[in-house]
């Protein structure tokens, strides 16, 4: 709790603590050190405040006079100017003389805590009579811990609540120190010791004159040093009774700071402060939300209470968790030591070779240990910290809990209750879980044959780990499906390769589809309008490691695809994103779409950009090994509808069936109707159905085909719903 008691700025218990407007606390001693002047209201600042030899800026500017050097700080009265009402021990600071009237800060002070402190300036003689008059100067008093500016006003530092509560705490942590540590001097050899004439407030040590003459000299590292009288001794001459005690022995009601002959009775909830009757009555707080004090100062203990019940829980389970981490280092340097045993013992048993390798291994399970241990250290030092500060704040919490100043403690009640929840939420969760374990993941493998020994190492036991699937880089294009994965951050076990495993699109069994070390693969030739699971697995020397999540994956509706220039005949010439098709032969070619079917209904257009004399062009289907310098249907591979201008023919194995009346001409489109699901396929002519459906019974995996000579040019349009409604088909001719 003695963190808690003590000045930022001077790192000593505080004396006279004040309320900052950020509700952190300072000495008013140091508070007058560290006030400093505005520099934009400098111009505006009254003859006291001015730096010395700079009358006015334009004068300074034209005969600027030597450097202020650094000095002690000018101890001030505190009384204002009369008529001014300017504390000036409030508002002066140091200022040089070399920069117009615009003063440059120079620090010449450094608190234990290092916060820097400026040096005040004395005030000249006779200012006090020039200041008769004159409005505030733009002071300011910056906060040392959250680096707030809080500006003066004509009252100065006597603006600011003094912090009765935590003054009373501090007297009775001084008292209740001295009376568990006897006033005798600490280090003297004589017995009994010398009683104590001083003590080191950063030492905590009690010194007789001889000891401190001898060991702690006024110089060196002790110069900064404060001492004090013993606790115990008398205090200063009419310093009263620091606790507020009132001659009935009970303590004494705190008087409004305003209204010297008031006590505080309400609670300005609009400026979070004690008022009296009077200030209600003077209109500063007749608008505000007042409550009765007695009921908000229950209600704020209550909620400090509440907070601190978290806390406390926090600092248990902390507690606990300490001493998991101090078993923990026990685990560490046992099963060290065991690794340590069994690795000498295995390298001795091998010949002479192993020597070199033994040492390389030894400093593997060393480096690993260390590892372990610092990680373990570090986080027993890091819980230890947190523990205590909260532990601190705790302690600190109660002490102010006891008190029964209900304005003392509504005045810091309202920061407290904020710290102590602002420390409850540091305990996030995983705070309190150990970040390595006691195990060491290392076994040697004594099994290989000498030759092999200069590349022994340790091998990992454990199975791979968990793939991750990268959602945002699966995708599905038409038929095809792409899955990415990757290995979990912070990951060491090896991967020697993957296993992808994919389901038959209707809820049946996996299968897989992709072995190998890569973490991205397409698969093609999925049926259209179904839906696919997939998984994937990692696997190295010691077995397969478990599934990944399954991830659903939906093909397209309806085939986008243009033709394939890979499976093209030579002769075929694409154009327009392989989407246009003609060929450099009087022979019929034949090419292919990159797509391939072997589930649903599917549609596609073909458009004659170009038809001259009367050439046989057929459209239609076939399999990936269909034969390609002939007519589409005249192999078992294919079947199609060839068409001239006046009639067309249904063609498969070469043979020619339902002659139908209607060719086509340039302009004329062609549709192509592949039904898998009753296993038939149909043909249009410009949206009219071009006779019965031409084949039935198929079944199997088929590409949509085409085959065409140098007469005809041909143009595919695909994505194309199915037609629902479509002409009556023309009747073939006999």
């Amino acid at each position: 709790m003695e963190e808690e008691l003590k000045c930022p700025v001077c790192g000593s218990l505080f004396r006279e603590p004040i309320i900052l407007p950020c509700s952190h606390n300072v000495c008013l001693p140091c508070a007058r050190t560290i006030a400093v002047q505005t520099p934009e209201n400098e111009q505006h600042l009254p003859a006291l405040l001015q730096p010395r030899g700079s009358a006015t800026p334009a004068a300074a500017a034209a005969a600027p006079g030597p450097s202020l050097g650094p000095g002690p700080a000018a101890s001030l009265d505190s009384e204002c100017v009369a008529g001014g009402g300017v504390d000036h021990a409030d508002k002066l600071s140091l200022h040089s003389e070399t920069d117009s009237g615009y003063g440059s800060y120079t620090p010449s002070l450094k608190s234990p805590n290092g916060v820097r402190v400026l040096p005040l300036v004395p005030a000249p003689a006779g200012a006090a009579a020039s200041q008769r008059g004159a409005g505030p100067a733009g002071s300011s008093l910056t906060c040392p811990q959250c680096h707030r500016s809080a500006s003066l006003d004509q009252r100065g530092l006597r603006g600011f609540q003094r912090n009765r509560l935590l003054e009373a705490i501090v007297q009775r942590y001084q008292q209740g120190r001295a009376a568990a540590a006897a006033a005798k001097c600490q280090l003297c050899d004589r017995s009994p010791p010398e009683p104590a004439a001083a003590l080191c407030e950063q030492c905590d040590v009690l010194y007789c004159s001889a000891c401190q003459l001898r060991c702690h000299p006024a110089r060196g590292p002790f110069a900064k040093h404060r001492l004090v009288p013993p606790p115990g001794a008398p205090g200063p001459p009419g310093g009263g009774d620091s606790g507020g005690k009132g001659a009935g022995g009970g303590r004494k009601l705190p008087t409004c700071a305003e209204h010297d002959l008031e006590n505080y009775s309400m609670y300005c909830v609009s400026c979070r402060s004690p008022v009296c009757y009077q200030c209600l009555e003077d209109g500063r707080h007749g608008k505000h939300d007042v409550k009765a004090l007695g009921a908000v100062w229950k209600q704020h203990k209550a909620q400090l209470s509440q907070a601190l019940n978290g806390v406390s829980d926090k600092a248990k389970e902390a507690k606990e968790f300490l001493v998991q981490l101090k078993n923990l280092l026990q685990q560490i340097q046992e099963n060290g030591l065991d690794y340590e045993a069994c690795l000498v013992a295995q390298c001795d048993a091998l010949v002479d070779a192993l020597t070199r390798q033994k040492a390389k291994l030894l400093t593997k399970v060393t480096k690993e240990r260390e590892h372990k241990l610092k990680v373990v250290w570090d986080q027993i030092n890091h819980c230890t910290l947190k523990l205590r500060q909260s532990t601190g704040l705790m302690e600190y919490c109660l002490e102010v809990i006891k008190e029964n100043d209900p304005s003392g403690f509504l005045q810091i009640s309202d920061a407290l209750i904020k710290r102590v929840q602002v420390s409850q939420e540091q305990w996030v969760k995983g705070a309190l879980e150990p970040k390595v374990s006691a195990e060491f993941d290392l076994t040697l493998d004594s099994e290989p044959l000498l030759q092999a020994i200069h590349q022994l190492d340790f091998i990992q036991m454990k199975l791979p780990p968990v793939p991750l699937l990268q959602l945002e880089k699966c995708c599905t294009r038409n038929n095809s499906v792409t899955l990415a994965w990757r290995m979990p951050p912070l990951s060491h076990n090896p991967v020697e390769g993957y296993i992808l495993e994919l389901d038959d699109g209707d809820g049946g069994q996996f299968r897989e589809v992709y072995v190998g070390k890569e973490t991205l693969c397409t698969i093609d030739g999925l049926h259209f309008n179904s839906t696919y699971n997939a998984r994937v697995k990692a696997f190295n020397s010691s077995g397969v490691g478990p599934y990944s999540k399954t991830v659903i994956l939906q093909t397209s509706d309806v085939a986008w695809f243009t033709f394939d220039p890979s499976s093209a005949h030579r002769d075929i010439v694409l154009s327009n994103d392989n989407q246009t098709a003609t060929c450099s032969s009087y022979d019929d070619r034949v090419v292919l779409g990159t797509a391939a079917f072997s589930k649903g209904v599917h549609y596609w257009e073909l458009h004659v950009d170009r038809y001259d004399n009367h050439p046989d062009p057929a459209f239609g289907i076939a399999r990936i090994n269909v034969v390609k310098d002939i007519m589409l249907g005249k192999d078992d591979k294919a079947w199609a509808m060839y068409v001239d201008n006046n009639r067309s023919w249904f063609m498969h194995c070469n043979s020619h069936t339902n002659r139908t009346e209607g060719g086509v001409s340039k302009g004329a489109t062609v549709g192509v109707l592949l039904d898998l699901n009753k296993h038939n396929l149909t043909f249009y002519i410009n949206g009219q159905q071009q006779g019965p459906p031409a084949f039935e019974n198929i079944e199997g995996v088929f590409m949509p085909a085409l085959s065409l000579n140098r007469n005809v040019q041909v143009t595919l349009h695909t994505g194309l719903e199915v037609p629902q409604c479509v002409k009556q088909p023309k009747l073939p001719s006999n």
